[in-house]
């Protein structure tokens, strides 16, 4: 596959201080910078017409000693997320609901305490439980050993503290707040792939922005894989909770979810004994290729969306998770470049894509969080025009087998 080098301006926008911005510099490896515990306020830089609060707190005792826990918190709307954890999204609440899910890891593991060999390659599920998981970049999807080498489950990069923490407040309404990262995989002789990951968010909205541009540093070619693990539990995820998405193709990822293919857009409630269900979704898009899809409960009155274009993640995987409270009661929306199989079978199937040397990737995703009927039944509506009277698709066989 042909991919455009992103321009020098993509790059410095993420990298560089931002006009009319105000930057601070938590953590830089290079200049041995790491503030720690740290805060700032509205008030502090002198606006008054917005109210918000950016948090860094070094967490302590058990397996997330170490560990940083970011917080923006703005209008009753709070995004969590980890620098030590890949700057993955820990929760997000607005309005009294919540993205998020309920996982046995209580935590926010340091990765320092994780094994991601363990178990055959899925130690990576000692940290789980984050609304917003990278999955990649070096590789993704299910663990395989081959070539002499163990892929691990999901790759790295959740599991790879951030070598850079800026966070920029732009000085002008609407005072976007973005939290920048820099994700380092480089390996000697095997990776050299670096991946500034970001988030933006404009204070008293429900939504925010994920853009992520990852760049291969190497003298030589180098796959990447990248799927964006978006998970949901309770209170939207609930019996007769819905997945609205524009689909053109879906197909069961095993011969379990054959069982769950007349019913893949409903949820059961929480089902003791019920596996890992997850089926393979080509989305339909608009002219741009941007598409966006939903899971909303059944009342309709409470829903998380995504949208993103399938230029950049042409994929998605959903995962229904529906087992009790206490094991793990979550789905995931999941988009991607490629399928959750091992890397050994998205390679076969041409999913695993390749960036030249110094060349670039970009991804970018806007995830909503919805509180009313209206915002939800606007947000289907969407969906519903870019479906518009294509059919989906329904293939009833596995595309592969592990």
């Amino acid at each position: 596959m042909k991919f455009k080098t992103i321009s020098l301006a993509v790059l410095l926008s993420l990298t560089a201080y931002t006009a009319n911005a105000k930057e601070f510099v938590l953590i830089d490896n290079e200049k041995g910078i790491a503030k720690g515990n740290w805060s700032i306020a509205s008030k502090d830089l002198g606006i008054k017409e917005q109210r918000f609060a950016i948090q860094n707190t070094v967490l302590k005792g058990g397996k997330q000693e170490g560990s940083e826990l970011l917080t923006i918190d703005s209008n009753d709307f709070t995004i969590k997320l980890s620098p030590t954890r890949g700057l993955g999204i820990i929760s997000v609440i607005g309005d009294g609901v919540r993205m998020g899910w309920d996982s046995p890891v209580d935590e926010i593991v340091n990765p320092k305490f994780i094994n991601l060999e363990s178990r055959g390659g899925l130690g990576w599920l000692d940290g789980f439980n984050e609304t917003m998981v990278r999955c990649g970049f070096e590789w993704t999807g299910h663990a395989v050993k081959t070539d002499g080498m163990m892929y691990t489950l999901h790759g790295r990069a959740q599991n790879t503290p951030v070598s850079k923490l800026i966070i920029d407040v732009s000085e002008k309404k609407p005072y976007t707040i973005t939290i920048k990262g820099l994700i380092k995989e480089n390996t000697f002789k095997k990776s050299h792939l670096e991946t500034w990951v970001s988030l933006s968010y404009v204070p008293g909205s429900k939504k925010f922005t994920v853009h992520d541009v990852v760049t291969n540093k190497s003298d030589y070619a180098r796959d990447y894989q990248i799927i964006y693990h978006s998970n949901f539990g309770t209170p939207i995820l609930e019996e007769g909770a819905k997945f609205i998405a524009p689909v053109k193709e879906i197909s069961p990822f095993n011969d379990y979810a054959k069982t769950g293919l007349k019913t893949w857009q409903t949820y059961l409630g929480p089902t003791k004994g019920f596996d890992e269900m997850v089926f393979n979704v080509y989305p339909f898009a608009d002219t741009n290729g941007q598409t966006q899809v939903m899971i909303t409960n059944k009342a309709g009155d409470k829903a998380a969306g995504i949208a993103f274009n399938i230029k950049e993640l042409p994929v998605l995987s959903l995962w229904k998770n529906t087992d009790t409270l206490k094991q793990g009661y979550v789905t995931g929306l999941e988009p991607g470049t490629s399928f959750a199989y091992p890397v050994t079978i998205e390679r076969e199937q041409k999913r695993v894509r390749q960036l030249g040397p110094g060349q670039s990737a970009q991804f970018t995703l806007t995830y909503s969080l919805l509180t009313d009927k209206n915002a939800v039944a606007k947000y289907a509506n969407q969906i519903e025009a870019i479906q518009g009277d294509q059919e989906t698709k329904i293939i009833e066989q596995p595309m592969a087998k592990e």
